[in-house]
């Protein structure tokens, strides 16, 4: 299915089923809201599997690696070559996403989608790559706009052959050696605020870098004049093929009624994207955590998302998005497995 079409067949939020969870919720043996969000969050994720008692047990984390041009510009602490080799980490299964997926789990799906190097036919790894890296952003457009839209149809694509091996829930990961520059610049594009407002260190650069990083950002906008009214504009001017891809995968789920864990902030980044395209796609956004970068607040409230958990955060891949899986699968059990009053012969006051 192509993103129009996807796009088109995103439906509300199945008000019946958020009704019938709610009164549910008010039989179970405890005082009528006192499990606070877990509550709230069954009743959503019942509307958007329009299923009174959802269930989240088929998990997947995907994770889009791509490199960026601007990286050359100084704006983070590694190389550009540690996306390639983290790459690899991931298909050992020696990173954080693994051992925190395995412990939620799920599975984990790597995509090459603009990895600056070509990989060999590996075990695990789907090679979709677009382009080899973007372009430099701070001197023109990061990717044309065809290949803006190339990649979202990379991640459209990807979730579906996810959903066809069985799928209740998906969180979205990323790599990318640069990649919270680009998504420092869609912040700044689509909420308006100054830059400084909406960079932080990323993999924890100094104060020289910092400065260098929103200068870079600064003369990317100024470049590009991305506007804020058309998330493609802002997407191929100051985007990546990893945040274009996650925007894709955000909506085909959305399109299938297919809860998404977005991580942190090249997630969130990406979930911007996803709503300026497809507004009805924010309504199957769950945000899994505040991240550390000092944009992630603007851009979840820009959203109308509230992070389930504070942990400071900033590695990307998926991590927090896989912590949250936990919540969100023991929201859906205490929908379906706790008892009501009557049937524990529990007196229920109310």
């Amino acid at each position: 299915m192509q993103l129009e079409e996807t796009i088109n067949a995103i439906q509300l939020l199945d008000e019946a089923a958020m009704q019938a969870a709610r009164r549910c919720q008010d039989t179970l043996t405890k005082p009528r809201g006192s499990l606070g969000r877990l509550e709230e969050l069954s009743i959503q994720l019942a509307g958007m599997k329009a299923d009174t008692f959802p269930a989240v047990e088929r998990k997947a984390v995907i994770v889009m690696a791509a490199d960026h041009g601007v990286a050359r510009e100084g704006v983070s602490a590694y190389p550009p070559e540690v996306t390639a080799q983290m790459v690899l980490n991931f298909l050992r299964g020696g990173a954080a996403i693994n051992v925190l997926a395995k412990q939620a789990g799920a599975r984990v799906t790597i995509v090459d989608i603009g990895v600056a190097v070509e990989f060999d036919p590996l075990p695990g790894l789907i090679r979709r790559k677009v382009m080899c890296g973007t372009r430099n952003q701070a001197e023109g457009p990061a990717m044309t706009r065809a290949e803006a839209q190339q990649a979202l149809q990379v991640g459209v694509e990807v979730l579906n052959e996810e959903a066809q091996r069985g799928l209740d829930i998906v969180a979205t990961g990323d790599m990318g050696i640069g990649n919270t520059t680009p998504s420092s610049a869609i912040a700044a594009a689509l909420t308006g605020l100054p830059v400084a407002q909406v960079v932080g260190r990323g993999t924890g650069i100094d104060d020289q870098s910092l400065e260098r990083k929103i200068k870079v950002i600064e003369r990317s906008l100024a470049v590009n004049r991305p506007d804020p009214n058309d998330a493609l504009d802002v997407l191929h001017k100051v985007g990546g093929l990893e945040i274009a891809g996650l925007a894709g995968v955000m909506i085909a789920a959305a399109s299938q009624r297919i809860p998404v864990v977005v991580d942190g902030f090249i997630s969130t980044a990406a979930a911007m994207i996803a709503a300026g395209l497809a507004p009805r796609a924010r309504d199957y956004l769950i945000a899994a955590h505040q991240s550390v970068e000092i944009g992630h607040q603007a851009m979840l409230r820009h959203l109308n998302l509230a992070p389930l958990l504070d942990l400071n955060l900033r590695l990307g891949e998926g991590t927090g998005a896989a912590l949250a899986f936990h919540l969100i699968e023991a929201s859906t059990r205490i929908l379906r497995e706790m008892a009501t009053f009557d049937e524990a012969g529990v007196s229920d006051k109310e």
